[in-house]
């Protein structure tokens, strides 16, 4: 069993470590285990139930009403928000049950949650809808200064199988105006984020150069110089010192001197960088405007 933290119950539910106290107190929704230094903490299945009350909450719940629910009613709720809810509530049910199931490392009901929203919205929108919002909230997408846990590890090799097998599936590119090389900086080694936004760019129409992990510079240039890439998108996930991250954004600046540079950073804002062809992703919405 893993103890969480209450800012690790925010980032896993959304719902603000002031509301669960509220909630706590107020509807005795879950009650923190203690530490023999008196530290609060919380286990797998207070996680679970929170995430389940986060879901119905989402779907229009009263929390003053479901607060009083057992986990079995919560469970029927949820099966009924997945089924006919609206498409934020569902979608909140998928996300949250990942999370439950990867918590667990139960892949077969990791896989149901995956099928179940596929089969409602199809591949694309789940990415989009269901896998992006769950990789965000675990921590898979935008990694911090902590190492990845297990179970995000888990859960990053199931997506990691999809998006391949999905990516394989693809019609080739249908827009020639652009292509974008991908890849990781030298010990960078969080490839999922970077896996989703290649089927992102493939998905919409347009070619991609995929080098995967651990790129030295010189091979970037290398590609660059084929001119064949217009844009240049790369993922900086791994804590390294900001004067690091800052000289290989210049260098990668310089390679793509005539194109875009992409990347994502996470609190890019503390490098102060300002080179005129570099842009920094922060989601989907920022992609986006790439692909238009």
């Amino acid at each position: 069993m893993k103890a969480y933290q209450i800012n690790d119950l925010e980032r896993l539910t959304g719902i603000k470590a002031h509301t669960i106290r509220i909630w706590e107190k107020r509807y005795g929704l879950i009650s923190p285990n203690r530490t023999d230094t008196n530290r609060r903490y919380y286990d797998d299945d207070q996680v679970k139930r929170l995430l389940n009350v986060a879901t119905l909450v989402a779907s229009g719940h009263k929390i003053s009403k479901i607060a009083a629910y057992s986990d079995d009613q919560l469970h029927e709720y949820i099966e009924a928000a997945e089924n006919y809810g609206d498409t934020s509530g569902s979608n909140t049910a998928f996300v949250n049950d990942m999370i439950s199931s990867m918590l667990v490392f139960d892949e077969a009901a990791f896989e149901k949650v995956f099928s179940a929203a596929v089969l409602r919205m199809g591949f694309y929108e789940t990415v989009v809808n269901v896998v992006y919002p769950f990789l965000v909230k675990t921590g898979v997408f935008w990694s911090t200064d902590k190492s990845v846990p297990a179970q995000e590890h888990f859960a990053s090799c199931i997506i990691r199988r999809k998006l391949m097998a999905a990516t394989d599936g693809l019609l080739p590119a249908t827009n020639t105006s652009r292509c974008f090389l991908l890849f990781l900086p030298p010990a960078e080694w969080h490839e999922v984020g970077l896996m989703f936004t290649n089927y992102i760019i493939r998905a919409n129409g347009f070619s991609t150069v995929y080098l995967g992990q651990n790129v030295p510079t010189e091979g970037v240039a290398q590609v660059w110089a084929s001119g064949k890439p217009t844009h240049l998108v790369t993922f900086f996930t791994a804590p390294r010192p900001d004067e690091e991250i800052s000289f290989l954004l210049r260098s990668y600046s310089r390679v793509a001197a005539s194109g875009t540079v992409l990347a994502a950073v996470y609190d890019h804002s503390r490098l102060k960088l300002k080179m005129g062809n570099l842009s920094f992703l922060e989601g989907i919405a920022s992609l986006d405007k790439w692909l238009k």
